[in-house]
């Protein structure tokens, strides 16, 4: 029996698969995985995600400790309520994990992977002890994500005046409290919608009230579609501790100003950019009827070949498309291994859709 988030009774009456996950027993789908990714797409759906990790940090000296941790810089994070994504990296530049971390009104809120907690909370613990903070895991809080084009509107209808007043004000990636929830603009689907931090004993009841509204749960085989179409990253099979952020396609959270900002993994970053770096995240398209899976080879002709990180069926395209690390000589075409055979596939950005539409 793996670990159990206070939803589990609500995942099983409803008929959930239930799966491992990082050592906790989550839902797979409800039914149809397929028609779960579209309701999200289409309208919204809401998802357990609450075997994540929440911690604060707070003290004087929260935002310099930080500084130091995170790759991307916590200076941004000018007002209250802002969320900044970044990687937390070791001294190699390679990746602990990626989180996002919102400014709060006594401190900052992290939010990182389940499957990482405790190499994270490690991680932390070490550091700390050169700075005057407090590092506090939450584990008293829940998180729901309810997610799509119809996801605040829909959420807002269902709490109090003034939480609906505070979803509707919402911009894209921020987050405030309102008593004892957090409320947040944020989501990994590539779609509009909110992640909600909650006290765990409200948890159970108000994923009812949203189920009874007519939110349809969501299970984590949906929400590896519709984040693998949003061109979004899944720790420990497109990035971890071995891989550069540099070779994950996130070169974009890393804050190189100010110079003076010596933060972990630093110094092996600018050695990595000096030298070139030799490898990059891409997308795959495959044109063909096949599916693209995790580990295929990829092949660039003349070039060298790659690795596909994450591949699926994209049911908002009708093909089979992937994250592949490949050589950064890699032009706009390329070959996937399946079964033996050689398969064309086109390289794009590694982004296909975004609220609801194709980019690709």
């Amino acid at each position: 029996m793996g670990l159990r988030t206070p939803l589990y009774d609500q995942h099983c009456a409803l008929g959930a698969k239930l799966v491992d996950f990082g050592g906790w027993d989550m839902p797979l789908h409800y039914g149809s995985q397929v028609e779960e990714h579209h309701q999200v797409r289409r309208d919204c759906g809401v998802f357990d995600v609450s075997h994540m990790t929440v911690v604060d940090v707070a003290g004087p000296q929260a935002k310099a400790y930080l500084q130091l941790l995170l790759a991307n810089d916590v200076e941004h994070l000018k007002t209250l309520g802002k969320a900044l994504y970044s990687a937390m990296l070791n001294e190699q530049g390679g990746v602990l994990d990626d989180l996002i971390v919102y400014r709060m009104e006594e401190g900052y809120r992290l939010v990182v992977n389940a499957a990482t907690r405790e190499k994270d909370l490690a991680w932390l613990a070490v550091r700390r002890a050169d700075f005057d903070i407090e590092v506090h895991e939450r584990a008293d809080l829940a998180i729901l994500a309810i997610q799509g084009p119809q996801a605040r509107l829909k959420t807002a209808e269902l709490v109090s005046n003034a939480r609906a007043k505070l979803i509707e004000q919402l911009k894209p990636f921020e987050g405030f409290a309102e008593d004892d929830w957090f409320i947040a603009r944020t989501g990994y689907t590539g779609e509009d919608g909110l992640e909600i931090i909650l006290p765990k004993d409200q948890a159970a009841g108000f994923f009812t009230e949203l189920v009874g509204a007519g939110i349809a749960p969501i299970g984590l085989g949906a929400r590896d579609t519709l984040r693998l179409e949003a061109g979004m990253n899944l720790y420990g099979q497109d990035m971890d501790e071995s891989v550069s952020p540099l070779a994950a396609n996130m070169a974009w959270t890393i804050a190189w100003e100010p110079h003076s900002r010596d933060f972990v993994g630093r110094h092996a970053l600018e050695s990595q950019q000096a030298a070139g770096t030799p490898l990059k995240l891409v997308g795959l398209v495959l044109e063909e009827r096949g599916v693209l899976r995790g580990h295929q080879v990829v092949r660039i002709e003349g070039i060298g070949e790659g690795e596909i990180t994450s591949g699926s069926f994209s049911p908002t395209l009708g093909k089979s498309i992937a994250l592949a690390r490949v050589p950064v000589a890699t032009g706009s075409r390329a070959q996937v291994e399946i079964r033996s055979k050689w398969y064309p596939v086109r390289v794009v950005q590694p982004n296909f859709v975004r609220h609801g539409k194709a980019l690709i």
